[in-house]
């Protein structure tokens, strides 16, 4: 699988990060959806080990800024 494939993700994982940055839930959850598609699909035709570790890892990340999305909602919610 070629690296240029992951930098997409990777792209669109900072893009997230930054909509969090800016709390900005709405657009960081829109934006974590479509990392997800894209990492699915990417899982869907992974023939090497290395590029399903690569898959896993992301997998992860998204995980972890799913979590801190959430959070924002929690604190949007808190300050009305």
């Amino acid at each position: 699988m070629e690296k240029n494939k992951f930098s997409e993700v990777k792209s669109g994982v900072q893009q997230i990060i930054d909509f969090i940055a800016k709390k900005n839930a709405r657009e960081a959850n829109t934006k974590l959806a479509e990392v997800s598609e894209q990492l699915d699909e990417l899982l869907d035709f992974a023939e090497e080990d290395e590029d399903l570790m690569e898959v896993s890892r992301y997998q992860v990340l998204l995980n972890q800024l799913h979590q801190k999305i959430a959070g924002l909602n929690g604190q949007a919610t808190e300050s009305i």
